[in-house]
């Protein structure tokens, strides 16, 4: 699409050979705020909790349980990897936000590394309960044509966990940046068009004024919201006939609207995500860590 392009880590200064992309760059924060939080968080515990700890308690609580439940008792060693993964994530997702530091999920390398790692544990896990020959046995299959496709599927785990996250992550980066193309074209037709005459940014400024005086006695969200849309885009329309603004465009239409794309795209999504992962991680260890009772 004509005036849409999707970039990839662009290099921001070099280490000697090293190249800090802004990927490595944003990887390095999120590993330094969960390094911080984490140190700040778990010193100076109470007997008697204040809110930040209890908050912080209940969380911890919450990932050893599902982990629990998940992978079961024998499988508690995990807790600090599983928890590792989701709250990078979570964070690397949520970086976006701050508008000029890149998402680290938003970089198939990224999520690729901790899916490959989690296939690396339990490739590990398998040869230590199996040894070396009882792993490689998993391969074969008694129609032999079929050992291929068994090693294909071992392949093909770690990519699809890998490309299901940064798919979603990616495909959200997209449309947000879509729509704001879009409404960015729209807003420059739309005050040309008022910017024409004078009635109609006149009547919705006055329209604007009138339901903001009503939202805001009957508290009324809704009505305040319109209101102060309406009111912005006919006081842009009045500036930009008066000649005011020169050559400066104003996307009123921007406002508001991406923020809530990214709140939905960057936050709840990259929650999910993460959450997902974090299962899919814990299902394929799980496999080849069952209990010892079962165990030969």
């Amino acid at each position: 699409m004509d005036g849409i392009e999707v970039k990839g880590a662009q290099t921001l200064f070099q280490i000697g050979s090293i190249a800090i992309t802004e990927t490595i760059f944003s990887l390095i924060i999120v590993t330094l705020t969960l390094a911080i939080a984490g140190i700040l968080l778990g010193r100076k515990l109470k007997k008697r909790p204040g809110m930040l700890q209890v908050l912080t308690e209940k969380g911890v609580s919450m990932l050893m349980n599902l982990v629990r439940d998940t992978m079961g008792e024998h499988n508690m060693n995990w807790v600090p990897y599983i928890g590792t993964i989701f709250l990078s994530s979570i964070l690397g997702s949520l970086i976006g936000l701050t508008g000029f530091l890149r998402p680290t999920t938003a970089d198939l390398a990224v999520v690729l590394t901790w899916a490959i790692m989690t296939s690396v544990i339990i490739w590990y896990q398998s040869i230590k309960r199996n040894g070396v020959w009882g792993w490689l046995k998993g391969f074969t299959d008694p129609i032999v044509v079929m050992t291929p496709m068994n090693v294909v599927s071992e392949i093909a785990q770690p990519v699809a966990m890998a490309f299901r996250h940064f798919g979603n992550v990616a495909g959200g980066s997209i449309i947000t940046m879509i729509i704001y193309t879009a409404l960015a074209l729209a807003s420059t037709a739309l005050i040309g068009l008022l910017s024409s005459n004078w009635i109609m940014p006149g009547i919705l400024a006055v329209l604007g004024i009138v339901l903001l005086i009503i939202g805001i006695r009957r508290k009324k969200m809704l009505r305040t919201v319109v209101a102060v849309l309406l009111l912005i885009i006919g006081a842009t329309g009045i500036v930009t006939k008066l000649g005011l603004l020169g050559n400066v465009q104003i996307p009123v239409l921007q406002l508001g609207i991406p923020a809530l794309l990214s709140l939905y795209f960057d936050l709840f999504s990259g929650f999910v995500q993460a959450f997902v992962f974090s299962l899919l991680s814990m299902v394929y260890i799980a496999g080849a860590c069952p209990p010892p009772e079962t165990q030969k």
